[in-house]
């Protein structure tokens, strides 16, 4: 049995991010990892006020929203049922679709970034991914599989602040590469292919796990 790891996956909507998680999971269970897959914003309170604002159904100043990510994902951390902590003190893998950089980019797009990284730094503090992995995908992509099939398009979800957004993710990275592990994979290929760049990235890392136990 090895070290169980938190990961975050990372990337724009549309981005595939959601079709990388199940083969990342199923890869971590053959080596005998229970896992545990969680998402952003939670199913708590504060994370339903924040679907609906996404949804058009409330509306709330850039700064609001990003606090209320902030609060959220202190949440998705502390909770003392199934908060991420608690469930790497269990013994899981946990792998979480977005965590603090997608606040850096989306939010970082409408307002100061340091700003945005500061509100966050308690979470960042309490704990940070073993990796961060980015799955940067083609923007005209994301669009196509957005408006696939829907009638409503969410906060964030135009073309242009999506091409704005990938920027600040770029920014973040740039500007966090000393504290973070991060890992870019190139989206713009088959799903089973950007799968086994993930995977031998993970495997590395559980590689140096095992040799520093």
């Amino acid at each position: 049995m090895k070290k169980n790891l938190f990961i975050a996956i990372e990337g724009l909507d549309g981005s595939g991010k959601s079709t990388q998680i199940k083969p990342l999971a199923e890869n971590l269970k053959v080596l005998g990892h229970n896992v545990y897959t969680t998402a952003e914003p939670t199913q708590s309170r504060i994370g339903l006020m924040i679907r609906d604002i996404f949804k058009h159904k409330m509306e709330a100043d850039h700064r609001t929203i990003a606090a209320l990510y902030a609060a959220d994902r202190l949440e998705h951390v502390l909770n003392k049922k199934d908060g991420i902590l608690k469930k790497l003190e269990e013994g899981y893998t946990v792998i979480t679709d977005r965590y603090y950089f997608s606040s850096y980019a989306y939010h970082g797009t409408h307002m100061d970034m340091d700003w945005v990284i500061e509100i966050n730094s308690l979470v960042a503090d309490l704990l940070r991914p073993d990796l961060n992995i980015f799955i940067d995908a083609p923007i005209d992509v994301c669009v196509k599989r957005l408006n696939k099939g829907r009638s409503l398009t969410e906060l964030y979800e135009d073309e242009e602040n999506l091409n704005q957004v990938r920027k600040k993710y770029f920014e973040a990275f740039e500007k966090l590469k000393q504290s973070e592990k991060i890992f870019i994979a190139d989206g713009n290929r088959l799903a089973e292919t950007i799968s086994k760049d993930i995977w031998n990235e993970v495997s590395q890392i559980l590689t140096l796990e095992t040799k520093t136990q």
